[in-house]
């Protein structure tokens, strides 16, 4: 029977694998995806997400494909205003490649991802976890980790709560994009004095940028679906850069406001962790991070259930991070108000959230 069976390979969900297989505890790692995505999403590592990576072997790795020195090119109304160092130690990389980098050294680790494989149903008893999957079949383990998102199925399967708000209409479309001949040697953040916005950022060791812009609307008002079309109208609008032309989509996407986390983190042996546990606004760029270290936490629980099960020690986790995931939602909602307010004056952008 394997020690820890983990739904979920994202950030969070490798970061487990790794951490629990470097532990001698044995894992097996179960996504629903039929193969790894190449989407940029979540694109920071901060200092101490890289700081759990040198435990793991990973973060040299990392390093020599993020970029640590990231300049915000900040205009207003079409006119550059001022440049400004992110800072704060961390490294700009897109989420695909912390995912790439960390299946490697599972993989190294004689750990395999087994892909299409989606946990529909879960019972446990006194010895363990027995996980369905949509196929059929069965897999045995003496513990359990979602780790499979802010949709997370294993947080339904147990029928835990996922309290707090989520906003009706999307307020941001995002994508992954080339724009030949605009500078990569920026983050560029567009501004106007009507309210309007859209980001552009290289995304290291690729041709792509990542685009965030408030969604087009049709003549009802209402927000249009993310597209080639509406990104380059969006641009037009809110750069005035003539000449630049978007090209080559390979991630298209919304994004809505989401302020909600886990009643518990916890239903007898199985755990949360990441957005299976909670989702925040994106200002800070705290998403990864916080799943990342929710995820070194608990390989220090469930690692310690294996060897040496004292009463009380899987209670450490849930102790540990749901307090933690409170506060995150709290200080995530206040950079989300700093950033929306910052960027009405010239020269502020992103950076009112990092800190």
């Amino acid at each position: 029977m394997t020690d820890v069976l983990i739904a979920g390979s994202g950030p969070t969900g490798l970061t487990l694998a790794c951490d629990l297989t470097l532990r001698g505890v044995a894992v097996r790692v179960l996504e629903r995806r039929s193969a790894p995505h190449r989407e940029s999403r979540g694109k920071g590592l901060d200092a101490g997400s890289l700081e759990a990576f040198v435990r793991l072997g990973v973060a040299e790795r990392l390093s020599a494909i993020g970029n640590p020195r990231v300049i915000l090119r900040k205009y207003f109304d079409g006119a550059h205003i001022t440049d400004t160092p992110a800072g704060g130690g961390g490294l700009l990389i897109g989420q695909w490649q912390v995912e790439e980098v960390l299946r490697e050294r599972l993989s190294g680790l004689g750990v395999r991802i087994e892909y299409g494989a989606e946990v529909v149903a879960m019972a446990q008893d006194g010895r363990g976890v027995t996980a369905r999957l949509a196929d059929g079949r069965s897999v045995r383990a003496a513990y359990a980790a979602g780790c499979d998102g802010g949709h997370s199925s294993i947080r339904g399967l147990l029928g835990i709560s996922f309290d707090g708000r989520t906003e009706e209409k999307p307020s941001m479309v995002v994508g992954d994009v080339t724009a030949p001949g605009l500078s990569r040697e920026y983050w560029h953040q567009w501004f106007t004095s009507d309210g309007g916005g859209i980001l552009l950022c290289p995304m290291p060791g690729t041709e792509s940028f990542q685009i965030q812009a408030a969604p087009e609307q049709d003549e009802r008002g209402e927000p249009l679906p993310p597209s080639l079309e509406s990104f380059q109208r969006l641009f037009d609008r809110d750069a005035r850069v003539p000449g630049i032309r978007l090209a080559d989509p390979t991630w298209l996407s919304s994004w809505r406001m989401n302020v909600r986390m886990a009643s518990r983190l916890r239903e007898g042996r199985v755990f949360l962790a990441g957005d299976a546990a909670h989702v925040h606004p994106i200002a800070g760029g705290l998403g990864m991070n916080t799943g990342i270290r929710d995820a070194a936490a608990l390989a220090r629980t469930l690692a310690a259930a294996v060897t040496d099960p004292a009463p009380g020690v899987l209670d450490a986790y849930e102790a540990e991070r749901l307090p933690v995931a409170a506060e995150v939602l709290a200080d995530t909602s206040r950079r989300m108000d700093r950033v929306m307010a910052a960027v009405r004056e010239p020269g502020r952008g992103t950076e009112a959230g990092m800190n």
